[in-house]
This record gives structure tokens, C-alpha cells and sequence, in this order.
């Protein structure tokens, strides 16, 4: 054991707390860097989708990316994956292939077009790549569309997320818009949680089911045709027709996210979703429009509560409709809207 002096001692206390500023500084600055470069990869994934449906493959090489961006090509490939969690190539075929058999799906264009307006070389060349990743030739795929796992555009770069929160605590000023709507009968096809709470938390707990995991769920979805609320958006939200949702039923109240889709739909169903019908009824719409999702989504999401809280409904001869089998819809599209369609019924 050794003794040590008062004066020694605090000498020793001095040096560590400026071992801890130092050392806290350093992280700080660390963590700011590796949020920046989050956000670099951000830059080049939407450039990536932009070359992908202007159909400029040239511009979607790493020596264009790397002279556009001022880094080489081995530090933009070691970050891209860093990040990302995939190789740089591999998610440019891949995105490729999803922009491909959604042409394929949804018009009549020759295949072989569209192989080279995709930057395969020959119909054998794209074939094989399609076969490859999605078991079904191109051709077999037209005439039977089912639904496979494309590759939904990456995001490793989210605010909420990464736990930043929004920037600049910018509070929207816009009016809920609040009317009632009558929606025809559809199905929704949807995977559920009884334990989540909130989307984040939806997409940890269902990661830990086999083939329940964000990535496979939303690549399943994009594939399928006829989607409802599908506007062509290239984010795996309500813009490409995926919406969260509430529904009631013997368990409780489940978590869910899924499409709506045709009262008459009959496509094939993945064996890890469940198909529900969904009978014409009553709904209550609380919109709020297109924002800003890094400086506002939390504050509009927060208004809207707000409005659905204390909104009365004595005057409507309305109420809401909690009874089992009735669905509450989310839509979340910063370009458009973030709106909450919940179920009512007509007073007696």
C-alpha cells in the first residue's frame, strides 16, 4: 500500500479531469465526424437512386463518385460499408435489379430494353443476375409476379434514429387539418407486435423474428403490385404505399405495418404476413401537410397528438371505433403529409 500526500493526491485529481475534458472533446469530435459521414453516405445513396432512374450507369461508378465528392474510391468503398453494411457494387446491382423487376411488374416494355437501359450488357447477363438474387427468371416473373425481397433504398443516415433529434428545434406553425371519409372495403397485408411501442422500437423487437427483420419486410412489400396508397415514393413509407397501423383483436392491441391493397386482391401472401379484410367503413382524418422531417417531425407529430387529444366530437354525431377488427392507419411522407386516419362509428 502506498501513501500518498495531500498535495500528490490533488495533483492526481487535476490530471485526470483534464484527461477526461481532453478525452471527452475527442469523442465529441469523433461522434461529429462519423454523423457527417452518415450523412456523406446519405448524399451519394440518393445519388446513386437518381443515376438509377435517369438511366445513367456511368454515373454510378466510384471513380465518378470519388472525383464528384473529393474522396478516393478505397475510403468512399471502406465508409460506404462502414456504414452501410454492404458493399458498395453489390447494393448499386442490387437497387438496379429493384428498379428493373418493378418495370417489369408494371409495363410492357421489352425485357431485353430494359436490361440495357439498366447497364446489363445482354438478356442473358440481366437473367442471370435476376435469377440469382430473386429465383425467377425475368420473363417467369412477368407472367407471375411474386413477391420477393428487393433492395428498399438504405438510410443510415436518420436524426431520430442516431438520437440527435431535430435540428434547430424548429416547431411547425401549419393547421391540422381534421375530415371524415368514407373508405371502400380492401384487405391489408401486415406483420404485428403486441409488446413495441413506436416505430423504432416496432422494427428492434421484430428484427429478433426470423424474416420479420425492417430490411426483409420492406423489400417484400416493394415488390408487391397494386398497392393502394402507393404514389411511386422510392422511401419505404406511405409514399410507396407502407403505413404503420393499429389493430384490435382477442390479443390486444397489435402494432403493425404493412399496404393496403384491392378488396379482390389475389396475389400469393408471404408466409410471414397475414392477410386481413377490411370491410367499408367510417374514418376520421387528422392531416398535417409536407414538412421538414430533420427540423419538424417530432413537433408535428407531437401537434397532431395534441389535436386527436382534445378534439370533440359531440357536435359530429360521431365517435371512435375501438371495437375488434377495425384498423388505424399512419401515414408518414414528409414530402406530402403526416396524417392519422382513425376508425369511427355514427352515434345512435
Amino acid at each position: 500500500m502506498y501513501l500518498i500526500s495531500g498535495k500528490i493526491t490533488s495533483q492526481i485529481k487535476l490530471n485526470l479531469c483534464s484527461f477526461i475534458i481532453i478525452n471527452t472533446g475527442w469523442l465529441n469530435k469523433m461522434k461529429k465526424h462519423e454523423y457527417e459521414w452518415q450523412q456523406q453516405i446519405q448524399v451519394f445513396i440518393e445519388e446513386i437512386d437518381k443515376g438509377i432512374k435517369d438511366y445513367k450507369d456511368e454515373d454510378l461508378t466510384l471513380q465518378v463518385l470519388s472525383k464528384k465528392f473529393g474522396y478516393s474510391e478505397f475510403y468512399i468503398t471502406k465508409r460506404f460499408k462502414e456504414i452501410s453494411g454492404v458493399l458498395f457494387r453489390d447494393y448499386v446491382r442490387r437497387r438496379k435489379l429493384a428498379f428493373a423487376l418493378k418495370e417489369i411488374r408494371d409495363s410492357k416494355k421489352d425485357i431485353l430494353e430494359i436490361a440495357f437501359d439498366y447497364g446489363f450488357s445482354s438478356h442473358e447477363a440481366f437473367t442471370r443476375s435476376f435469377k440469382k438474387l430473386y429465383s425467377i427468371t425475368p420473363s417467369e416473373y412477368r407472367k407471375k409476379p411474386v413477391p420477393v425481397v428487393l433492395r428498399t433504398k438504405i438510410k443510415p443516415f436518420d436524426r431520430y434514429f442516431l438520437g440527435i433529434g431535430e435540428i434547430g428545434m424548429t416547431k411547425s406553425t401549419e393547421d391540422i387539418k381534421v375530415y371524415f371519409i368514407t373508405v371502400p372495403a380492401h384487405k391489408f397485408l401486415y406483420i404485428k407486435n403486441y409488446d413495441s411501442d413506436g416505430y423504432w422500437d416496432f422494427w428492434k423487437k421484430q428484427s429478433q423474428i426470423p424474416g420479420q427483420d425492417c430490411e426483409t419486410i420492406c423489400g417484400l412489400l416493394d415488390s408487391i403490385k397494386g398497392k393502394l396508397d402507393d404514389q411511386g415514393g422510392s422511401e419505404p413509407n406511405s409514399g410507396a404505399g407502407q403505413i404503420m397501423a393499429y389493430i384490435n383483436d382477442p390479443k390486444g392491441k397489435a402494432e403493425c405495418y404493412g399496404v393496403r391493397l384491392p378488396a379482390d386482391y389475389k396475389g400469393e401472401v408471404p408466409s410471414q404476413m397475414i392477410l386481413q379484410d377490411v370491410p367499408e367503413g367510417e374514418y376520421i382524418v387528422f392531416e398535417h401537410g409536407k414538412f421538414n422531417y430533420e427540423q419538424e417531425n417530432c413537433s408535428v407529430e407531437e401537434k397532431v397528438k395534441e389535436v386527436i387529444d382534445s378534439y370533440d366530437f359531440a357536435s359530429t354525431g360521431y365517435s371512435l371505433d375501438d371495437v375488434q377488427g377495425r384498423v388505424e392507419y399512419f401515414y408518414h411522407d414528409p414530402a406530402q403529409f403526416f396524417k392519422v386516419v382513425k376508425p369511427v362509428r355514427k352515434c345512435k
